[in-house]
């Protein structure tokens, strides 16, 4: 499956057909990129079938946008299956990986870099030619490439739209509930919150790094899926369904995409102490024509 096919999908679901009807607003010819945790979540499997992405595209489709998806990455042009990143290669990757010294080591490592670059390439060129950045990224989970891809947004003054949803662990307190006559179990689970570690965030407070990174205005707390779940057919749960019922967003993503394809967001600016135009959104016109440079 590709971004095509992703195109084709969205088209044949419930809520397609009234939305693009409308669909002539600032989003229309915009490209996005999903960033977000793909090698250390639950389940890779899971994710790309029924992760997150799915519904957003879904969403930012309805408005007219060319969504790149890693999970799902464009053909490109003379190069058949460039990048392609699936359970298979990840794990001939894994299985050839060794801290061996010497030479057969290093010709396995290096082995392992150039089988990678090409996937690493295609992500970063899919962030490079998008006009804007989504990232989903949970402070429990390990990722690298998506800091990698938000700096690299950041770098060429692109919005990044940022989700830090809260993090709980429910089975965690019921285990400990579970364990509160076990003496041993219970040093057992407590030796076990230090090695992972297992740290909640429930107020979804990002990495202080991200902060001055990102900008103030364009963190979320969750997508809100909820609302448009009628609209778009998104009929089976997934576990991001079950959390946002648990912990309701206070600012979630997909009102924020809808009001920005009628207006441009603004930032605050600290010295003015207002909301100011924010020209990191530069959302090309091209059906509309170009501007004729002088001469």
């Amino acid at each position: 499956m590709n971004w095509r096919l992703g195109c084709q999908r969205f088209l044949a679901s419930p809520g397609a057909a009234g939305i693009m009807q409308g669909m002539s607003g600032l989003l229309r010819g915009a490209r996005v990129y999903l960033s977000g945790p793909m090698d250390f979540v639950a389940s890779r499997a899971a994710e790309k079938k029924l992760g997150w992405r799915n519904r957003v595209g879904d969403f930012l489709r309805a408005f007219g946008v060319t969504v790149f998806d890693p999970w799902y990455k464009p053909s490109v042009r003379g190069l058949h299956e460039y990048g392609r990143e699936d359970e298979e290669s990840v794990h001939r990757i894994r299985q050839r990986w060794t801290f061996a010294p010497g030479k057969r080591g290093a010709q396995a490592r290096a082995w392992c870099a150039r089988q990678f670059w090409e996937t690493l390439h295609i992500d970063l060129r899919m962030v490079d030619t998008s006009d804007f950045t989504i990232s989903y990224c949970p402070t429990n989970i390990y990722s690298v490439g998506t800091p990698h891809e938000i700096i690299m947004a950041t770098l060429q003054h692109k919005p990044v739209l940022f989700v830090s949803p809260s993090v709980e662990f429910p089975t965690l307190h019921r285990l400990r509930e579970h364990l509160r006559n076990d003496p041993v179990g219970r040093a057992l689970l407590e030796q076990l919150e230090r090695e992972v570690p297992i740290k909640e965030n429930p107020d979804g407070v990002p990495s202080l790094w991200y902060m001055p990174l990102v900008g103030g205005e364009n963190f979320f707390d969750g997508f809100g899926f909820a609302a448009y779940r009628k609209k778009f057919g998104w009929n089976h749960d997934i576990p991001i369904d079950e959390h946002e019922r648990r912990r309701k967003p206070r600012r979630p993503l997909l009102p924020f995409l809808e009001r920005l394809d009628k207006r441009l967001p603004k930032k605050w600016d600290d010295k003015l102490e207002r909301f100011v135009p924010d020209d990191d959104w530069l959302l090309w016109d091209i059906h509309g024509g170009t501007t004729s440079g002088t001469k």
